[in-house]
């Protein structure tokens, strides 16, 4: 049988291990993928520290694929093989629950599927996905420069586009790191007034350089304030993984304006009266599902919008990760598959 070289973790917090594995073969409603390359994502801790319920090992992580269609299950249409693919977070759907049959297939009630945590995702040189999972590629796009638009980037650009911020509006994003470098350039694109907030002065620069027309330094003002200057945000984009820098820019909002997190914390904390009084909200979002993807990439395509990468090859998946877990790496990792 022919072989593939997979990074997989053996047990909860266990090492990284690469070990070679038969190709897998499709089945039914399946694809497979030639791994050329996959983004390493913070996301990713929930599978290689078994935090992800029911999530079973040996398992492969990674769900910021991108690759080639390299062969089709049955009874799939539509498709050929050679097409430029990539897979997201959003693993596959049933089609046919309450959810499924109302479009909101990311809230799938039949099957909660995720890549790289419910089945093996794209630290490896082949997966499987199902077919309703995997996003057409634009042709001419590098896979090591854009595997990252998979989750970061449809992540941010999904909730931005469904903000309810038109051209002119005041958007801010609250971190300069791997979602919210991306999320200051797509704000900027999509034609909002775009305000970047961090800690420190040094941050200015890059925010600048990425599209942000503002920049507040939260450890020199308040940024709920600073944003209330501006006229209130219609949108705050919070991709900071800690409540206390979101509940600082809350009173920052507008009138009608929405709070939209995607960066995970325990809890958080609101200003009920503030919310009621401005008919203010605080909202979660999904990453997306394949169409949100390919969205995705042709926007960032069509408006040069990049994600800055540092890349390593599948063999240093250990080191890329720790990367990645030191918050130092700029902006995000990408494991490629070449040697």
């Amino acid at each position: 049988m022919p072989k593939m070289r997979v990074a997989q973790v053996p047990y909860a917090n266990g090492p990284f291990e690469i070990v070679e594995r038969d190709i897998p073969e499709p089945g039914a409603g399946q694809v497979r993928i030639k791994v050329q390359a996959c983004g390493v994502c913070h996301s990713d801790s929930f599978t290689k520290e078994g935090l992800f319920p029911g999530v079973t090992f040996p398992r492969v992580p990674g769900h910021e694929v991108i690759g080639t269609l390299d062969a089709i299950g049955p009874g799939i249409a539509g498709w050929a093989t050679g097409e430029p693919v990539g897979v997201g977070w959003h693993g596959g759907h049933c089609g046919y629950c309450v959810p499924c049959r109302h479009g909101d297939t990311f809230a799938c009630a039949t099957e909660t599927l995720v890549t790289g945590i419910t089945h093996d995702g794209g630290y490896s040189e082949y997966m499987v996905a199902p077919a309703e999972s995997v996003a057409r590629v634009p042709a001419g796009l590098a896979p090591a420069e854009i595997a990252p638009l998979m989750c970061a980037g449809v992540t941010t650009f999904n909730a931005l586009r469904n903000s309810g911020a038109g051209p002119g509006d005041v958007v801010a994003v609250v971190g300069i790191g791997g979602l919210g470098h991306l999320g200051v350039q797509y704000a900027r694109k999509l034609g909002f007034k775009t305000v970047a907030i961090d800690r420190h002065q040094d941050k200015a620069s890059l925010a600048e350089q990425l599209g942000a027309q503002h920049y507040i330094d939260s450890t020199a003002t308040d940024p709920a304030a600073e944003l209330q200057k501006l006229g209130g945000a219609k949108a705050i984009l919070a991709t900071v993984t800690s409540s206390e820098a979101m509940a600082a820019v809350q009173d920052g909002l507008g009138p009608n304006g929405t709070l939209i997190v995607i960066g995970a914390v325990p809890s958080l904390s609101a200003d009920t009266l503030f919310l009621l009084a401005g008919r203010r909200s605080i909202k979660g979002w999904y990453a997306g599902v394949a169409s949100d993807s390919e969205d995705t990439l042709l926007f960032s395509q069509f408006n040069g919008v990049a994600s800055m990468n540092e890349s390593y090859p599948l063999s240093r998946v250990a080191e890329a990760y720790d990367r990645m877990m030191s918050g130092q790496a700029r902006f995000r990792v990408v494991l490629t598959m070449d040697g």
